[in-house]
């Protein structure tokens, strides 16, 4: 049912700013979701999904348009006779046959850390360092969600996805989304619909009754091995590792705290520059920087100024690439956490340079303003252009 009166995406975004949708529905089942997704697009008005509306940052005049809000819900343990592709592309078996794996269907309207809590009760491992993490299930995939070692495409079997081309619904093996940091085919250009995520997660049920204790997957990222006292590559309990994942981002912000106003953020505002090697060698070497290898590589512009813009060349040899730390860039550009423009309600937040954060009552200009600034000062410091995370809706950085 199409809503009289929608509320503004102030409310229904974690950032907290921005106007009302001319039009909203707000489908809470699987086959509403398809139906009224279609009959949006049939209309022909303008579009846009929402989820948990924590990556996305709309003008303070709203959206001239439908508003899909994805209020699906629903996780169930396939029949292995329905799992038939592997994981990923370098999965060595697929769920029907490996033990100790299984698969799970989550709906696109599911909040993602309900699930990652879920999977943790149940003694799966696969997601757990994803613990925190804002936003629906639905929205996982677009971005290809990561941190402290783990990313999405490493459990992410397939989704149900909702081709807006042919409006035909169809399953797509996670081989054909493109996953890289931070993006996939759906952020750069696939339009449409997820409906449903498969995931598949190793099962340490067997393995708990005799250790005692579910463990998860090896602890892949130094901060975290620190903050756990254990080595990189050790397995630890699953609850331990989400207990301390959370404890590790609500240290900087990133988890959701009415009490906490760094928290009335998008989370990570801008994402790490990828650069060539020999640009990040005239970089200072304090400049944190991680070596990418090829199956990291994301299918995405490299802001570089030897490449004005374009990607490689077809051919042509393949240019090493890093990934640099964003708030280091920030930090060292003179932009201070804590630091905001005269006047303006828009802030860096106190814990987290790559965060910015709504103070209380801040416009979405006041929040592009201090997003320009940023970019400014970085690209002229280190001549790196900095990159949002966050969709963007009638903002222009």
């Amino acid at each position: 049912m199409t809503e009289l009166a929608p509320p503004p995406f102030a409310q229904l975004t974690t950032m907290a700013v921005g106007g009302p949708p001319a039009r909203m529905v707000s489908p809470a089942t699987e086959q509403d979701l398809v139906d009224q997704t279609l009959e949006a697009w049939a209309s022909g008005d303008d579009w846009m999904l929402l989820g948990g509306g924590s990556n996305t940052v709309v003008a303070d005049e709203g959206f001239d348009g439908t508003v899909i809000r994805v209020l699906t819900r629903g996780v169930s343990v396939l029949d292995p006779a329905s799992a038939s592709e592997p994981a990923s592309a370098s999965a060595s078996a697929s769920a029907s046959t490996e033990p100790g794996r299984l698969r799970l269907r989550v709906q696109a309207g599911e909040p993602w850390d309900e699930v990652v809590a879920y999977t943790v009760a149940q003694g799966w491992a696969g997601i757990e360092a994803l613990s925190g993490i804002p936003g629906s299930t639905g929205a996982a995939p677009v971005q290809n969600i990561g941190a402290y070692g783990q990313e999405l495409g490493s459990s992410l079997a397939a989704i149900d996805f909702l081709d807006y081309e042919t409006h035909e619904l169809r399953r797509m093996p996670a081989a054909e989304l493109a996953l890289g940091y931070r993006t996939s085919v759906l952020k750069q250009g696939l339009r449409g619909l997820v409906v449903a995520v498969e995931l598949d997660l190793h099962d340490t049920r067997a393995e708990a009754s005799v250790l005692g204790s579910a463990l998860s997957r090896p602890v892949a990222y130094a901060q975290l091995a620190t903050a756990l006292g254990v080595q990189l590559g050790d397995r630890v309990p699953l609850t331990a590792l989400r207990e301390t994942v959370l404890g590790l981002r609500a240290a900087k912000g990133m988890v959701l705290d009415p009490a906490d106003p760094d928290t009335r953020s998008s989370g990570s505002f801008f994402t790490n520059p990828i650069v060539s090697l020999a640009f990040s060698r005239t970089l200072p070497a304090a400049c944190p920087r991680w070596p990418l290898n090829e199956q990291e590589l994301p299918d995405r512009v490299i802001p570089l100024d030897e490449y004005a813009g374009v990607g490689p060349i077809p051919g042509t040899p393949v240019v090493p690439l890093v990934k640099l730390s964003a708030a280091w860039l920030i930090e060292n550009s003179g932009i201070t956490r804590g630091f905001r423009l005269p006047g303006s309600r828009a802030a860096v937040s106190s814990k987290h340079t790559l965060a910015l954060t709504n103070t209380g009552g801040a416009t979405a200009d006041e929040i592009a303003q201090l997003a320009r600034l940023v970019l400014g000062r970085v690209q002229a410091e280190f001549g790196v252009n900095l990159q949002p995370e966050p969709v963007l809706v009638g903002l222009d950085l």
